[in-house]
């Protein structure tokens, strides 16, 4: 699969996925869910670059559509529902300041909770890119290799998760936060 034939699947997989409620309340809806705060320079500089997408309808007008439900697993807590920007995907360039992907939270009234971001780099794309690097990095932080096949129906991709609006117990760059949950998404 190419990395058109892929972004084709990704940009689908985001028309077909029926979007929720699209309003964020903008308070915290529980005190375990607190706002992350953390001394790391990428943290601050994701958390002050993304602010502005706390309000989801800000990010649709700005061209982010839904790429997956929300993610979760059985022991780890989730991910979220991660909105995308296809065109960032295809760029497979690394700035902390446009994630490919931002994270929301799933909230019982149907609203977004802006919870993190996620940097995305097709592995091919890369490689061919930068030839002679190793794996990609963000300000010293290794991002995680995924194979293929994966639960995305992507080629291989590199890719590393932010926690700038919600703690992670496991950590900033964790993929999964066990302080997330999709459980409280409404049944549609």
């Amino acid at each position: 699969m190419n990395r058109f034939t892929s972004l084709a699947a990704l940009a689908t997989l985001a028309a077909a996925v029926s979007p929720l409620a699209l309003a964020d309340t903008g308070h915290d809806h529980d005190p375990t869910h607190s706002p992350f705060r953390s001394d790391s320079t990428l943290v601050a500089e994701v958390h002050a670059a993304t602010a502005r997408f706390r309000d989801i309808n800000v990010a649709l007008g700005e061209g982010w559509v839904q790429g997956t439900p929300c993610v979760s697993g059985p022991d780890f807590g989730a991910m979220g529902v991660h909105f995308v920007q296809p065109a960032r995907i295809a760029a497979a360039l690394l700035d902390p300041k446009q994630p490919e992907a931002l994270i929301y939270e799933p909230l019982e009234d149907g609203t977004f909770r802006l919870v993190g971001v996620e940097f995305i780099i097709l592995a091919n794309v890369w490689q061919t890119n930068n030839p002679t690097a190793g794996p990609p990095a963000l300000e010293g932080n290794l991002l995680n290799y995924i194979g293929e096949p994966n639960r995305f129906g992507l080629p291989a991709f590199y890719e590393m998760h932010v926690w700038a609006f919600q703690e992670n117990p496991n950590g900033s760059f964790a993929d999964w936060n066990s302080r997330v949950v999709c459980d409280k998404q409404p049944v549609r």
